[in-house]
């Protein structure tokens, strides 16, 4: 027994003693693994880092062979503009193919019968067989008939295409015509379309202008937007810091950003000289008078508006002795030209602009020129043809759709490119408001279930932050109003936008005393001290939850279903207002919450720390003071503030209840606190 006790024991420690080395062991690997994770992540975050240098890097570089890199791009043609007198052949289809007739020797029946029964299955065959033949015949028949029909709809959207192209064109020839005779109208519009057209600019670069032709002194002369300081990086590059786990940023030096921002901004200039010049294939011009100005505050008067940062006097003779691949900018701007170009450009310092387009006439500008169609005021079919008309001068096939029942779909595009081509779904757009990202994810919805290759949403607004996170990565691209206008005039077509609001919900005009809401209402008037814009916003909730997406009161959504929430324009001395009739408020909510939030299009870089002194006037529906509510101030890092909510109690009043929850992620993120899904 002793002996057998001791083997059990030794056994034991045996067993202990491979435990304790197979937990060793797997210390030891798992403290590998967590090595090979760490340098793993260390790897990609250096990596990143790397990367993220590299881009500044290509950016800069970019920009210092900016004028090299435009004039080896082709030279503007006004042929370019004339589009092929060709219409797609007829494709009828499965409509193009005959039905095929039944044959009598497969209704025959087998031998092996009796005669009797083999005379009965003979004369049961031949009615089988003289029934499907009627049927087929009317179905034949009905083919034929549909496509005639289809033929004649082919031949009559046929004639009209053609007609359509012939009209374009004969309009390039008289544009040509006009511009050899030196026409103003007709030289302004040719050397804007050489301007809109050109593929020397990074898609980034603005090409707002005005334009005005002399044609006693055969001088153009032009107003040209420029790229803003921040076109140069701020950033030199970017290294990643393993203690801290963080990206450490090495800033520009002040003095190299502000070389090449000059440095820049000559180069604009004299490729905007450049493209001119090479695009006048009639000797139209003699000269070019051209101020480079850049939109921001003068900084000695604060008033906002046009800043001219460069002019020049260019003529031909003197232009073409140039040889641009081989000049320094700035001193060919300065000393050859004996042009102008401000000294401090990152401070907004200005320069006296030569020769004005006011002072000549005839302007045309980036949004189009007074006779181009008013894209606002369109209406909405033309606009949608428009649409059609631009994908079809870029080379695609498009066609608009039917009134209903399309699916959410306006515009019909195929574009033929191998490989990158496909189907494409057009949604248009005719707001004047920034258009809301449910529209982008409704349009992504429709690609899912047409199985389109992509999905375009045309609009003469703009878009917001959510609408381009949310198309991110997506077989998306929206194309905002300006990108529009500027499509429109590179390809040949007319349109404009007129200088109305864009969201006067968010940005109200002054109203009269009376706001004139029916009796019941009551008016939240926010005041605050600050410079800081906000979009102040109301949900109509039960418990901590909107009751729906509808019942989110804000500039694109201004009242809800029931008209018992509405935005108000404020009346001084509020900065913002709101409609509520209580008593009117969906049974089933129990808190009517107000918010408010920095608007990112006006102050993207501001939080909430100048958001002080804040109150809540109750006002009657003729905006008599009722009584005065005080919010909590903001906090700096944050973005949206819940001001307070009013809260039904059980007798059927309505007590406030103060705010002051902060979100450093913005509107977006307090919505969904409250049940709203934000994509």
């Amino acid at each position: 027994m002793a002996g057998v006790w001791a083997e059990t024991q030794r056994q034991q420690q045996r067993q202990l003693e491979a435990d304790a080395r197979r937990r060793r062991q797997e210390a030891q690997q798992a403290r590998a693994r967590e090595r090979r994770a760490a340098q793993t992540y260390r790897e990609y975050r250096q990596a990143e880092a790397a990367r993220r240098t590299e881009e500044l890097d290509a950016r800069v570089a970019a920009l210092q062979g900016l004028l090299a890199t435009g004039c080896r791009a082709p030279a503007f043609d006004v042929s370019s503009l004339t589009r092929p007198e060709q219409i797609e052949p007829f494709a009828p289809g499965p409509l193009a193919q005959p039905l095929p007739m039944p044959d009598f020797e497969h209704y025959r029946t087998q031998s092996g019968w009796t005669a009797g029964r083999r005379s009965q299955a003979q004369a049961e065959a031949r009615a089988r067989f003289e029934q499907d033949l009627r049927a087929a015949q009317a179905a034949e028949a009905q083919r034929q008939r549909q496509l005639a029909a289809y033929q004649q709809q082919y031949r009559q959207w046929a004639d009209t295409r053609l007609a359509e192209l012939r009209r374009h064109n004969a309009g390039v020839a008289q544009l040509a015509e006009g511009v050899g005779r030196g026409d103003p109208d007709s030289v302004v519009e040719y050397f804007s379309a050489a301007l809109y057209a050109s593929t020397a600019w990074p898609e980034d670069f603005p090409r707002q202008v005005a334009v005005a032709y002399d044609p006693a002194a055969r001088q153009l002369v032009l107003d040209w937007e420029l790229p803003a300081y921040d076109v140069v990086p701020e950033t030199r590059s970017v290294r990643y810091v393993a203690g801290t786990d963080q990206d450490k940023e090495t800033a520009r030096p002040v003095t190299q950003r502000r070389a090449l921002y000059r440095e820049v901004l000559a180069q604009c200039m004299l490729l905007v000289l450049h493209e001119l010049f090479a695009a006048d294939r009639s000797d139209a011009l003699e000269s070019v008078v051209l101020n480079g100005f850049v939109d921001g505050h003068d900084p000695t008067t604060g008033r906002p508006g046009h800043i001219h940062l460069a002019t020049v006097m260019a003529a031909r003779s003197t232009f073409r002795e140039l040889h641009l691949a081989q000049v320094d900018a700035g001193s060919c701007l300065a000393d050859a030209l004996r042009g102008q170009l401000s000294a401090r450009p990152d401070q907004l310092a200005p320069v006296r602009p030569g020769r004005r387009p006011q002072e000549v006439g005839d302007r045309v500008v980036t949004h189009g020129s007074d006779e181009d169609p008013d894209l606002y005021e369109m209406d909405p079919i033309a606009f949608e043809n428009l649409v059609a008309e631009l994908f079809r001068a870029m080379g695609m096939q498009a066609v608009t759709t039917q009134r209903s029942g399309d699916g959410g779909v306006d515009v019909d595009a195929l574009d033929p490119t191998p490989i990158r081509g496909g189907k494409i779904v057009v949604q248009v757009k005719r707001y004047r408001n920034t258009v809301p990202p449910t529209a982008v994810r409704d349009l992504y919805g429709t690609v899912q279930d047409t199985g389109a290759n992509k999905g375009v949403l045309v609009t003469t607004s703009k878009f917001g932050p959510g609408s381009h996170t949310f198309a991110g990565g997506k077989p998306l691209e929206l194309i905002a109003g300006t990108e529009l206008v500027d499509l429109l005039h590179r390809h040949g077509l007319r349109g404009r936008l007129d200088d109305g609001p864009r969201r006067p919900a968010a940005r109200p005009a002054p109203r009269a005393a009376d706001p004139g809401l029916p009796d019941g209402h009551n008016v939240l008037g926010m005041s605050w001290t600050g410079g800081v814009a906000l979009d102040v916003c109301a949900l109509v909730c039960r418990g901590g939850r909107v009751l729906d997406d509808d019942h989110f009161v804000f500039y694109n959504n201004p009242r809800s279903p029931d008209g018992a929430v509405r935005a108000l324009p404020a009346a001084a001395p509020d900065k913002a207002a709101i409609g509520v009739a209580f008593d009117a408020l969906p049974a089933d909510a129990d808190r009517f919450v107000l918010v408010a939030a920095v608007d990112p299009e006006v102050n993207p870089d501001a939080d909430l720390s100048g958001f002080t002194d804040a109150h809540i006037r109750l006002l009657d529906a003729r905006l008599a003071e009722l009584g005065r509510l005080d919010v909590s101030d903001g906090r700096p890092g944050e973005t949206a503030l819940v001001l307070g909510s009013f809260r039904r109690r059980a007798s059927g009043d309505w007590d406030f209840v103060l705010g002051g929850r902060g979100y450093p992620g913005g509107l977006a993120e307090l919505v969904q606190d409250f049940g709203i899904d934000v994509e």
